[in-house]
Protein backbone atom coordinates (compact mmCIF):
# COMPACT_ATOMS: atom_id res chain seq x y z
CA UNK A 1 0.00 0.00 0.00
CA UNK A 2 1.14 4.09 -0.68
CA UNK A 3 0.27 7.05 0.04
CA UNK A 4 -1.29 9.97 -1.92
CA UNK A 5 -0.38 13.81 -1.31
CA UNK A 6 -2.07 16.49 -3.53
CA UNK A 7 -0.91 19.82 -4.71
CA UNK A 8 -2.40 22.68 -2.43
CA UNK A 9 -5.18 24.01 -5.12
CA UNK A 10 -7.30 24.55 -1.76
CA UNK A 11 -6.47 24.91 2.31
CA UNK A 12 -8.43 21.03 3.05
CA UNK A 13 -5.86 19.62 0.05
CA UNK A 14 -2.61 21.49 1.48
CA UNK A 15 -1.86 18.93 4.28
CA UNK A 16 -3.79 15.92 2.83
CA UNK A 17 -2.18 12.54 2.92
CA UNK A 18 -4.61 9.40 2.09
CA UNK A 19 -3.73 6.31 0.98
CA UNK A 20 -4.10 4.98 -2.30
CA UNK A 21 -6.83 2.16 -2.07
CA UNK A 22 -4.66 -0.03 -4.37
CA UNK A 23 -5.25 -3.08 -3.00
CA UNK A 24 -9.03 -2.83 -2.09
CA UNK A 25 -11.04 -5.55 -5.00
CA UNK A 26 -14.58 -4.72 -3.80
CA UNK A 27 -16.77 -1.77 -2.69
CA UNK A 28 -19.60 -3.57 -1.17
CA UNK A 29 -19.48 -5.41 1.42
CA UNK A 30 -20.87 -9.47 1.83
CA UNK A 31 -24.88 -9.02 3.19
CA UNK A 32 -24.82 -11.57 5.19
CA UNK A 33 -22.15 -10.41 7.52
CA UNK A 34 -23.53 -7.17 7.82
CA UNK A 35 -25.33 -4.86 10.13
CA UNK A 36 -26.59 -1.68 10.64
CA UNK A 37 -24.55 0.29 13.59
CA UNK A 38 -26.27 3.08 15.85
CA UNK A 39 -24.55 5.67 17.23
CA UNK A 40 -24.87 6.99 20.36
CA UNK A 41 -23.19 10.20 20.59
CA UNK A 42 -21.66 9.61 23.41
CA UNK A 43 -25.09 9.28 25.62
CA UNK A 44 -25.84 6.63 27.45
CA UNK A 45 -29.12 4.55 27.75
CA UNK A 46 -30.94 7.35 29.60
CA UNK A 47 -29.68 10.04 27.19
CA UNK A 48 -26.87 11.44 29.80
CA UNK A 49 -23.80 12.55 28.00
CA UNK A 50 -20.71 10.21 29.29
CA UNK A 51 -18.39 10.60 26.46
CA UNK A 52 -17.52 14.24 25.29
CA UNK A 53 -16.70 15.21 22.07
CA UNK A 54 -18.57 12.90 20.14
CA UNK A 55 -21.06 13.10 17.62
CA UNK A 56 -22.52 12.83 13.70
CA UNK A 57 -19.87 11.24 11.22
CA UNK A 58 -21.12 9.51 8.23
CA UNK A 59 -23.39 6.35 8.53
CA UNK A 60 -21.67 3.13 8.62
CA UNK A 61 -22.55 -0.57 8.37
CA UNK A 62 -20.67 -3.08 10.61
CA UNK A 63 -18.81 -5.94 9.50
CA UNK A 64 -18.74 -9.24 11.38
CA UNK A 65 -14.84 -10.30 12.01
CA UNK A 66 -13.90 -13.63 12.89
CA UNK A 67 -11.37 -13.31 15.73
CA UNK A 68 -11.92 -16.82 16.88
CA UNK A 69 -10.97 -18.50 13.45
CA UNK A 70 -12.58 -21.91 15.07
CA UNK A 71 -13.26 -23.61 11.76
CA UNK A 72 -10.09 -25.70 11.76
CA UNK A 73 -9.16 -27.76 9.28
CA UNK A 74 -11.15 -26.18 6.77
CA UNK A 75 -9.35 -24.83 4.05
CA UNK A 76 -10.77 -21.09 2.88
CA UNK A 77 -10.41 -18.76 -0.44
CA UNK A 78 -9.89 -15.10 0.04
CA UNK A 79 -12.35 -13.83 -2.51
CA UNK A 80 -12.03 -10.26 -1.95
CA UNK A 81 -9.79 -7.37 0.34
CA UNK A 82 -12.24 -4.61 1.25
CA UNK A 83 -12.24 -1.40 3.31
CA UNK A 84 -13.45 -1.17 6.51
CA UNK A 85 -14.83 1.84 7.76
CA UNK A 86 -14.94 0.81 11.67
CA UNK A 87 -11.04 -0.10 11.59
CA UNK A 88 -7.92 1.34 10.23
CA UNK A 89 -6.88 -2.36 8.69
CA UNK A 90 -8.66 -3.79 6.05
CA UNK A 91 -10.56 -6.75 6.08
CA UNK A 92 -10.27 -10.12 3.78
CA UNK A 93 -13.90 -12.14 3.01
CA UNK A 94 -13.30 -15.75 2.94
CA UNK A 95 -15.26 -18.43 1.33
CA UNK A 96 -14.64 -21.61 2.88
CA UNK A 97 -14.98 -25.00 1.15
CA UNK A 98 -18.35 -26.27 2.54
CA UNK A 99 -19.63 -22.50 1.67
CA UNK A 100 -19.44 -20.72 4.79
CA UNK A 101 -18.34 -16.64 4.52
CA UNK A 102 -16.52 -15.31 6.93
CA UNK A 103 -14.33 -11.50 7.23
CA UNK A 104 -11.00 -11.78 8.83
CA UNK A 105 -8.71 -8.74 9.89
CA UNK A 106 -6.46 -8.62 6.47
CA UNK A 107 -2.56 -9.20 6.96
CA UNK A 108 0.36 -7.85 4.98
CA UNK A 109 0.70 -9.47 1.79
CA UNK A 110 -2.30 -11.36 1.50
CA UNK A 111 -3.63 -11.57 -1.82
CA UNK A 112 -6.77 -12.41 -3.73
CA UNK A 113 -6.80 -16.34 -4.75
CA UNK A 114 -5.02 -17.59 -1.54
CA UNK A 115 -6.27 -20.27 0.31
CA UNK A 116 -6.04 -19.76 4.33
CA UNK A 117 -6.26 -22.74 6.94
CA UNK A 118 -6.26 -22.72 10.98
CA UNK A 119 -5.76 -25.31 13.65
CA UNK A 120 -2.77 -27.26 14.75
CA UNK A 121 -2.33 -28.50 11.44
CA UNK A 122 -2.10 -25.77 9.77
CA UNK A 123 1.41 -24.52 8.11
CA UNK A 124 3.20 -21.29 9.60
CA UNK A 125 1.97 -19.10 6.67
CA UNK A 126 0.68 -15.35 6.18
CA UNK A 127 -2.81 -15.04 6.92
CA UNK A 128 -3.62 -19.07 9.06
CA UNK A 129 -4.12 -18.99 12.45
CA UNK A 130 -2.61 -21.51 14.61
CA UNK A 131 -1.81 -21.88 18.41
CA UNK A 132 0.93 -20.40 20.04
CA UNK A 133 2.51 -23.84 20.90
CA UNK A 134 2.53 -24.78 17.24
CA UNK A 135 4.56 -21.19 15.71
CA UNK A 136 8.00 -21.82 15.50
CA UNK A 137 9.89 -19.49 17.73
CA UNK A 138 10.84 -15.68 16.52
CA UNK A 139 7.71 -15.29 14.10
CA UNK A 140 5.52 -12.42 13.72
CA UNK A 141 1.99 -12.44 14.31
CA UNK A 142 -0.81 -10.16 14.67
CA UNK A 143 -4.22 -11.44 15.98
CA UNK A 144 -3.56 -12.82 19.15
CA UNK A 145 -5.82 -14.07 21.78
CA UNK A 146 -5.43 -14.17 25.93
CA UNK A 147 -7.73 -17.19 26.62
CA UNK A 148 -8.12 -20.26 24.39
CA UNK A 149 -11.32 -19.70 22.39
CA UNK A 150 -11.85 -16.20 23.75
CA UNK A 151 -11.29 -14.58 20.01
CA UNK A 152 -8.18 -12.09 19.41
CA UNK A 153 -7.97 -9.32 21.61
CA UNK A 154 -4.47 -7.95 20.91
CA UNK A 155 -2.42 -6.65 17.65
CA UNK A 156 -5.35 -5.58 16.08
CA UNK A 157 -4.55 -2.17 14.00
CA UNK A 158 -3.07 -1.21 10.84
CA UNK A 159 0.46 -2.37 10.11
CA UNK A 160 1.02 -3.67 14.12
CA UNK A 161 3.13 -6.94 14.95
CA UNK A 162 4.03 -8.95 17.81
CA UNK A 163 6.69 -11.59 18.14
CA UNK A 164 6.86 -15.20 19.63
CA UNK A 165 10.51 -14.92 21.25
CA UNK A 166 10.72 -17.84 22.81
CA UNK A 167 8.86 -20.89 25.30
CA UNK A 168 8.30 -21.41 29.06
CA UNK A 169 6.64 -24.83 29.68
CA UNK A 170 2.85 -24.46 28.49
CA UNK A 171 3.18 -20.43 28.11
CA UNK A 172 5.11 -18.69 25.37
CA UNK A 173 6.65 -15.30 25.49
CA UNK A 174 5.44 -12.26 23.32
CA UNK A 175 7.01 -9.01 22.75
CA UNK A 176 3.32 -7.10 21.95
CA UNK A 177 4.17 -3.63 19.95
CA UNK A 178 3.93 -1.09 23.19
CA UNK A 179 7.28 -3.02 24.39
CA UNK A 180 5.25 -5.08 27.05
CA UNK A 181 6.86 -8.68 27.06
CA UNK A 182 4.33 -10.95 28.77
CA UNK A 183 3.64 -14.87 28.74
CA UNK A 184 0.01 -16.14 27.03
CA UNK A 185 -1.09 -19.69 27.51
CA UNK A 186 0.34 -22.05 24.72
CA UNK A 187 -3.36 -22.92 23.51
CA UNK A 188 -4.44 -19.45 22.94
CA UNK A 189 -4.49 -18.78 18.80
CA UNK A 190 -2.89 -16.52 16.63
CA UNK A 191 -2.52 -15.45 13.20
CA UNK A 192 0.85 -15.13 11.52
CA UNK A 193 2.10 -12.28 9.40
CA UNK A 194 1.62 -8.40 10.50
CA UNK A 195 -1.51 -6.49 9.97
CA UNK A 196 -2.10 -5.23 6.88
CA UNK A 197 -2.55 -1.17 6.02
CA UNK A 198 0.97 -0.23 7.54
CA UNK A 199 0.87 3.14 5.69
CA UNK A 200 -2.30 4.08 7.66
CA UNK A 201 0.08 5.83 10.33
CA UNK A 202 1.27 8.39 7.61
CA UNK A 203 -2.12 10.11 6.87
CA UNK A 204 -3.15 13.18 7.53
CA UNK A 205 -7.02 14.72 7.30
CA UNK A 206 -5.81 18.14 6.16
CA UNK A 207 -9.06 19.80 7.78
CA UNK A 208 -10.62 19.48 10.47
CA UNK A 209 -14.38 18.31 8.33
CA UNK A 210 -12.74 15.26 7.67
CA UNK A 211 -13.15 14.51 11.78
CA UNK A 212 -16.23 15.26 11.59
CA UNK A 213 -17.32 12.80 8.54
CA UNK A 214 -15.71 10.32 11.63
CA UNK A 215 -17.91 11.31 14.15
CA UNK A 216 -15.36 13.15 16.18
CA UNK A 217 -16.14 16.74 17.20
CA UNK A 218 -14.25 19.30 18.41
CA UNK A 219 -12.13 19.69 21.44
CA UNK A 220 -11.24 21.88 24.28
CA UNK A 221 -8.16 22.14 26.25
CA UNK A 222 -9.25 22.11 30.08
CA UNK A 223 -6.81 25.83 30.25
CA UNK A 224 -9.35 27.69 28.55
CA UNK A 225 -12.28 26.55 30.53
CA UNK A 226 -13.40 27.90 33.36
CA UNK A 227 -12.85 26.72 37.48
CA UNK A 228 -15.41 25.02 37.81
CA UNK A 229 -15.37 23.24 34.03
CA UNK A 230 -11.98 22.35 34.61
CA UNK A 231 -9.52 21.72 37.18
CA UNK A 232 -6.79 23.58 34.95
CA UNK A 233 -9.15 26.76 34.19
CA UNK A 234 -9.69 30.00 35.04
CA UNK A 235 -6.90 32.49 36.02
CA UNK A 236 -5.69 36.03 34.62
CA UNK A 237 -4.16 35.84 31.11
CA UNK A 238 -2.82 32.78 29.53
CA UNK A 239 -1.84 30.66 32.74
CA UNK A 240 -0.60 27.51 32.39
CA UNK A 241 -2.99 25.66 34.84
CA UNK A 242 -0.73 24.08 36.77
CA UNK A 243 0.09 20.36 36.69
CA UNK A 244 -1.63 18.67 33.85
CA UNK A 245 -5.07 16.37 34.99
CA UNK A 246 -8.29 15.39 33.83
CA UNK A 247 -12.03 16.83 34.54
CA UNK A 248 -12.13 14.63 37.56
CA UNK A 249 -8.21 15.51 39.06
CA UNK A 250 -6.20 12.48 38.16
CA UNK A 251 -2.69 13.65 36.98
CA UNK A 252 -2.26 13.17 32.70
CA UNK A 253 1.42 13.07 32.78
CA UNK A 254 3.07 9.69 34.21
CA UNK A 255 -0.03 8.70 36.96
CA UNK A 256 0.24 5.19 37.15
CA UNK A 257 -3.75 3.85 37.22
CA UNK A 258 -2.51 0.35 37.38
CA UNK A 259 -4.15 -1.45 40.46
CA UNK A 260 -0.75 -3.20 42.01
CA UNK A 261 -3.17 -6.52 42.75
CA UNK A 262 -4.50 -6.83 39.80
CA UNK A 263 -4.23 -10.89 38.69
CA UNK A 264 -2.40 -10.50 35.38
CA UNK A 265 0.68 -8.58 36.72
CA UNK A 266 2.25 -12.05 37.07
CA UNK A 267 2.09 -12.85 33.79
CA UNK A 268 4.30 -9.64 32.56
CA UNK A 269 7.90 -10.12 32.45
CA UNK A 270 8.31 -6.59 31.39
CA UNK A 271 6.37 -3.46 30.88
CA UNK A 272 5.96 -1.43 28.04
CA UNK A 273 8.65 1.27 27.39
CA UNK A 274 7.38 4.97 28.02
CA UNK A 275 6.67 7.28 25.10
Amino acid sequence: MAVRKFKPTTPGQRHKIIGTFEEITASVPEKSLTFGKRSTGGRNSSGRMTVRYRGGGHKRKYRLIDFKRDKDGVPAIVKTIEYDPNRSARIALLFYVDGEKRYIIAPNGLEVGTTLVSGADAAPEVGNALPLRNIPVGTVIHNIELRPGQGAMLVRSAGNFAQLTSRDGDYCIIKLPSGEVRKILGTCKATIGSVGNSDHALESSGKAGRSRWLGRRPHNRGVVMNPHDHPMGGGEGRQSGGHPRSRNGLYAKGLKTRSKKKPSSKYIIERAKKR
